[in-house]
């Protein structure tokens, strides 16, 4: 989230004149923002001549503009692209070999004039063998039906400097175009249409310096009858290239008259769809909603007919009004940013059955709004004022906003999130598992539902954990407390301890589990101490099973090899001071 400057309407609207007046003594603090390269970085050597061009992203900058060359400032391979907010390039005839390519990066601005960053550099590897094959090519291979008035266009061959092509309606026929060697260019244009109903074969031979690409595919595809495509058409409104455009989203182009319909694209970079995808429409105009301020877009319009669409139509460009920022303020080096920062949780926690669950704004604004989402991701209003009532698990939107005046029109700024509403319920304890230690116990307790509960032993008011287990307590009564952490409420549950006062545990269950599977005398904690000699179990006809000393694991159940059946035996325990200790205990598997 953007950082918010507390700035008045007079103070914003004064800011382009500040920035004039000031951008030349503050040209050196702003040059320090210029990004670096990542990829390859200046003054790097032997870099593969299909390598892509990254650089550091810069805060504040609504977007970047590229140029390559072989001198010091030089375009003569890329002049002033426009790539929107991306941070990276891929020159579409890759680079050429053993040579100092030259990338000077602009930083675009709305509201200030651009900055050129200076020059970095890095140098090409030379090559080492004869260039790939196209991997790609419109028309694709074996295609059909293709309009006689297509272009013929192909993917990059890494390492290669120029194609030669051939075209003619025979396999290896070139009656069409002989061996024209194209350059570095990945299209061709024919100066008149292609036969029609016939098999056109292209053959493509990328080549450099060490020689041509050997096993290259010809290209087939089959035209269809005679047709005339609609030419391209261009932007009327806004035209290419303008900036400050109105946010009213109502987009106009020249009409084509033999077009039956348009295909458009909009991105916020030359290599995007993300605000329109392919939209067909039938008329010369359209409204688009997702248009913010301050952003570059990029669209491509492409009239087409039953012969097909129109080849080689241009991408075009226009940036919208200042809205809410961020702006650039000269004198500080900040940046401004008017939507409310929001501090709204992720997640709220409402309590089950409570039907008062009040949710408050928790930032500053001149209005608020409050969206439920269902299933599909469609919004509907729920309040707009700084309160809403749920009780309803699921998804919602919670949008913040001030308002502002600018030349006599009004307009918002606002932030939004989404966030999670869940269900809480005071918790109920289903039990406590009794884990019986050397001279300690183990609690585990259970819920009869999981939740977001915390812990205590022995007393409300906490210490609270997180987990459910307490480990190494006394051999004493405990109470264990749980409590929603939501605030829906707390339970508890007195522990009493399964022994005799003696310390002889009142059962066991030699189950093999490792848990209560030995059934002994447990010394005392105080103490740690046994005043027991020895310990004799017996079955209830008074047969003896086991004589114990009182430091032994215990008796595991089993008699002369056997594992004896659940029942009561009995034990007698005598002292150190010939005294008897008498009792009864269960067996439980």
């Amino acid at each position: 989230m953007k950082e918010i400057w507390d700035i008045r309407l007079p103070q914003l609207l004064a800011l382009p004149i500040l920035f004039v007046a000031l951008f030349f003594t503050s040209l050196k603090s702003i040059a320090q923002e210029c990004p670096s390269l990542l990829n390859p970085t200046d003054g790097a050597i032997s870099v593969p001549v299909n390598s892509p061009i990254t650089w550091e992203s810069v805060t504040g900058v609504p977007g970047y503009i590229i140029s390559l060359g072989t001198t010091a400032g030089g375009n003569d391979i890329v002049n002033e692209r426009n790539v929107g907010t991306s941070t990276s390039f891929s020159p579409p005839t890759g680079l050429p070999e053993n040579t100092e390519i030259f990338v000077t990066i602009t930083l675009f601005f709305f509201n200030q004039p651009n900055i050129i960053c200076d020059t970095q550099s890095f140098t090409t590897a030379a090559l080492t063998e004869v260039p790939d094959c196209v991997t790609s090519t419109l028309p694709s291979n074996n295609s059909n039906n293709i309009n006689t008035s297509t272009n013929i266009s192909w993917s990059a061959a890494s390492g290669a400097s120029g194609y030669i092509l051939s075209i003619g309606t025979t396999l290896n026929g070139s009656e069409i175009l002989n061996n024209l060697d194209m350059g570095n260019n990945l299209s061709y244009n024919p100066p008149t249409d292609l036969p029609s109903e016939a098999n056109i074969f292209v053959n493509i031979i990328p080549y450099n310096s060490i020689g041509m690409a050997t096993g290259c595919n010809t290209i087939f595809f089959t035209t269809a009858e005679a047709a005339i495509l609609p030419q391209c058409t261009s932007m009327i409104t806004p035209f290419d290239g303008e900036t400050n455009v109105s946010l009213d989203k109502f987009l106009e182009w020249n009409p084509v008259p033999n077009a039956t319909g348009y295909r458009v694209s909009i991105g916020t970079s030359p290599f995007e769809t993300n605000i329109l995808e392919n939209a067909i429409l039938f008329k010369n105009s359209t409204v688009i909603i997702d248009l913010e301020p301050n952003r570059t877009f990029f669209i491509s319009i492409i009239p087409f007919n039953e012969a097909g669409e129109a080849i080689g139509c241009s991408q075009e460009t226009f940036s919208t009004i200042l809205g809410c920022g961020p702006y650039f303020d000269p004198i500080s080096g900040d940046l401004i940013v008017l939507n409310p920062q929001l501090t709204f949780p992720d997640t709220i926690s409402i309590c089950d059955g409570n039907e008062l669950n009040r949710i408050t704004a928790t930032d500053e604004a001149d209005g608020y709004r409050w969206y439920q989402l269902d299933e599909r991701g469609n919004e509907s209003l729920l309040s707009s004022s700084s309160e809403v009532f749920i009780d309803t698990e699921g998804k919602y939107i919670y949008e913040a906003y001030i308002i502002l005046e600018d030349s006599g029109s009004t307009f918002e700024c606002s932030s939004s999130k989404m966030f999670e509403i869940t269900i809480s319920e005071a918790p109920k304890i289903e039990d406590v598992s009794v884990d019986i230690g050397d001279n300690s116990l183990n609690y585990i307790i259970n819920t009869t539902a999981p939740g977001n509960y915390e812990f205590a032993l022995d007393n409300e008011n906490g210490p609270y954990q997180d987990s459910n287990r307490f480990n190494d307590i006394s051999l004493e009564n405990h109470t264990v407390y749980v409590r929603d952490k939501e605030g829906c409420g707390t339970a508890q549950w007195l522990v009493e301890q399964d022994l005799t006062v003696n310390g002889f545990p009142k059962f066991f269950t030699p189950n093999g589990d490792g848990v209560n599977d030995f059934w002994r005398f447990i010394s005392p904690i105080e103490t740690g101490e046994s005043n027991i000699s020895v310990i004799y179990i017996y079955d209830r006809f008074g047969s003896l099973l086991a004589q114990l000393s009182p430091d032994t694991k215990g008796w595991n159940g089993i008699f002369n090899g056997r594992p004896l059946p659940e029942s009561d035996y009995w034990f007698k325990a005598l002292t150190i001071s010939n005294k008897e200790v008498k009792g009864h205990f269960s067996l439980k598997r």
